[in-house]
């Protein structure tokens, strides 16, 4: 590995050194991760052009100490935290050349001033870029798996793409999903002929090469635009089902969080390089620390086969963002508990009913009623006897079939039994007998208080609390907030009344309502910002203006979300002025920042379908809300008021304000339901019944 020509000499201080090689790997490797030529139809994995990658010269002298740090790291590497691929670093030598990523000259300053290679590469990079090592060190491997897919194939490689094409499919919806189930079904075919007739290949419904690689290459494309799209969104309000257990779990380990574990191991196992799935069985033996010893060594962790905080929450993040590729979408985008959106019953197969079986053999570990059916992802007549069970005993209709009802209910259970809430064959929402207070503690605590913070999502009068499973001053201030909020006693203590009613407005907004979804904007800071400024404020002014340039090319695009106001923030802010009829200052001022934050919200808000015609759109919406259906509830409450003089006129701009919110509280007082600004889906029917 070489620097550029001329650029270093022996004097370089080694920091500096260090920081160059750790970028020129990790463009390599980024290079080979992403196939990024091989998918453009190239039979090469990398080039020797500096206008792309970096020149090598076979044989050529170079320095002893870049010798030699090269050998002592060349399998480290930089990524941002929470993802896998090798970070694109790009760089250039900041003299001759400019770019937006590191400046190699640059890094000899820094050096001098005492920083080391990490926090050099973080100085250009960003604070959450992080170094890791790996020993799983191999020849590059192309990922066609060496003839096509068609109809009638199976294994791992049709689950590599059904996977990477229903992640594309968020972007182009009228693809239509397919099940992540290895089977090349002719729901799979029918989205690769779409896929190929949008992307211009002959539209045969077969993956070869040509076929493969684009499917590649636009995958990387759609997910790489998602990370900046997706910076301001939040979906709140669903059920946690990932906090560690509080002990490390290590071979001869047993129980629901072994499963879960091995759940995860065995979902991930098709996707990742040398994993191995264990058995979903509760005990923690050979095959479990060989595939935590795998899972380790591909992350980069330590290699111990040990479950520790640090490998839980790297399994967790891993299965939630492969859950986030493979789960159907809805208003709030994907997330882990979604219902597939068709009732599975015997003889379906896939990953949905694999959960479906996970979620039993939890259940089953703590309430004997209900059978542990095998995790292989056939609805066979051992896993309907175990939904029939589970069914009656929880009060749905016992049929086997796992609907949204069950679905839901199912998947309560099983965070609620993972999140230790329950005690053995207890349902959900039982009261424990006897008020809690300040100073009780045990499951019961616990499993209120994860209801509230649960509730905090929805409604910001609720201050977010932790459930720890001790009642102190936090929680009885969360409890008198939803007391006052629901026309209860305010006392901070949670009796029978209290506790009906936070678990019954828990489970409709969960059931009825869904999650809310709101786009989180900063407020303006109180002060200019201005040239020669950093900091956080700057930085998301920077992720507004990025995202607006998409849309309007008189906007000039920023290339670094860094944080410092320099001159391509300021020509940015110039443009935007100009073009938006603002005093053009290049500084933001609070009419810039309110128009800056208005012009994002209203092209963010295209992220929420649903909801224009009327129809409930499947999701809660309160001060942040954007999208189709606010858009709709402003324009009913406004033919409301014009028809009856009976609420206040509310802009009809797609967001839901502050005006928007003491309007809905009005017609909630009106209409005689709870007055809490919260649009759920009684406020909506109601609202949109009105005029009927």
């Amino acid at each position: 590995m070489h620097t550029s020509a001329g650029l270093v000499s022996s004097a370089w201080p080694e920091q500096a050194l260090r920081a160059n090689i750790h970028a020129q790997i990790s463009l390599a490797l980024n290079r080979i991760f992403t196939e990024w030529y091989p998918s453009k139809g190239y039979d090469f994995d990398i080039t020797n052009s500096t206008s792309y990658d970096q020149y090598y010269v076979h044989g050529r002298d170079i320095f002893e100490p870049m010798d030699r740090i090269t050998d002592e790291i060349f399998n480290t590497y930089a990524r941002k935290e929470g993802t896998i691929e090798p970070y694109y670093t790009e760089y250039c030598d900041g003299k001759s050349v400019s770019c937006p990523g590191m400046k190699q000259w640059g890094t000899k300053d820094l050096a001098d001033q005492g920083y080391n290679a990490l926090q050099i590469l973080q100085y250009y990079y960003g604070d959450d870029l992080e170094l890791v090592r790996t020993d799983n060190i191999a020849d590059v491997q192309e990922s066609y798996p060496g003839s096509p897919l068609r109809l009638g194939s199976t294994g791992q490689a049709v689950r590599v793409i059904q996977r990477q094409l229903n992640r594309i499919a968020q972007d182009y919806p009228f693809f239509g999903r397919t099940d992540v189930d290895g089977v090349f079904g002719e729901s799979t075919e029918a989205v690769v002929k779409k896929f190929q007739a949008q992307f211009s290949l002959t539209a045969d419904g077969v993956v070869g090469r040509a076929t493969w690689y684009k499917i590649s290459y636009i995958y990387a494309s759609v997910k790489d635009l998602a990370e900046l799209t997706s910076e301001g969104e939040r979906p709140d309000g669903s059920l946690v089902a990932g906090v560690y257990p509080g002990t490390a779990l290590r071979q001869g380990s047993r129980g629901d969080a072994v499963q879960q574990v091995q759940f995860w191991l065995a979902e991930l196992a098709p996707y990742v390089s040398g994993l191995t799935a264990p058995a979903v069985d509760g005990i923690f033996g050979a095959a479990t620390t060989a595939a935590v010893r795998a899972f380790q060594r591909h992350y980069g962790l330590t290699v111990d086969g040990v479950v520790g905080r640090d490998t839980w929450n790297r399994l967790y993040a891993e299965y939630t963002s492969l859950e986030a590729d493979t789960a159907p979408p809805e208003a709030d985008g994907s997330r882990p508990g979604t219902y597939p959106g068709t009732a599975l019953r015997q003889g379906s197969r896939g990953d949905a009913v694999r959960r479906v079986q996970f979620w039993l053999r939890i259940v089953a570990s703590a309430n004997t009623a209900v059978p542990a059916p095998a995790v292989d992802g056939i609805f066979g007549s051992a896993t309907t006897a175990s939904v029939q069970a589970f069914q009656r005993a929880y009060g749905l209709t016992a049929d086997g079939v796992v609907g949204r009802s069950t679905w839901n209910k199912l998947y309560e259970v099983y965070t609620d039994i993972i999140n230790g809430l329950l005690e053995p064959g207890q349902r959900p929402g039982t009261y424990p007998g006897s008020p809690l207070r300040v100073g009780s503690r045990g499951r019961a605590v616990k499993e209120v208080q994860y209801y509230l913070c649960l509730l905090s999502a929805y409604y910001p009068q609720i201050p977010q609390i932790a459930w720890d499973g001790v009642y102190g001053s936090a929680t009885a201030a969360a409890v008198r907030a939803f007391q006052q909020l629901f026309g209860l006693t305010v006392d901070g203590v949670v009796g029978p009344a209290t506790w009906e009613a936070i678990y019954t407005r828990f489970s409709t907004l969960r059931t009825a309502s869904g999650p809310v979804l709101r786009l989180w904007v900063f407020q303006y800071p109180g002060y200019p910002l201005e040239p020669g400024m950093d900091g956080s404020m700057v930085q998301f002014m920077q992720f507004m203006l990025a995202y607006i340039a998409w849309f309007y090319d008189a906007v000039t695009p920023i290339s670094a979300l860094d944080g410092v106001y320099g001159s391509e923030t300021e020509n940015a802010v110039r443009a935007f002025q100009r073009e938006f009829g603002l005093p053009v200052t290049g500084a933001v001022d609070q009419a810039t920042w309110d128009a800056v934050a208005l012009t994002y919200l209203s092209l963010a808000a295209d992220i929420a379908g649903g909801g224009a015609d009327g129809t409930w759109p499947g999701y809660a919406m309160t001060l942040g809300s954007a999208g189709k259906a606010v858009l709709a509830l402003q324009q009913q409450m406004n033919r409301v008021a014009s028809l009856y003089c009976a609420a206040w006129f509310v802009p009809e701009s797609g967001i839901f304000d502050q005006a928007t919110l003491d309007a809905v509280a009005q017609f909630q007082q009106g209409l005689g339901l709870p007055v809490t600004g919260l649009v759920d889906r009684p406020t909506w029917d109601a609202i949109f019944d009105f005029s009927a």
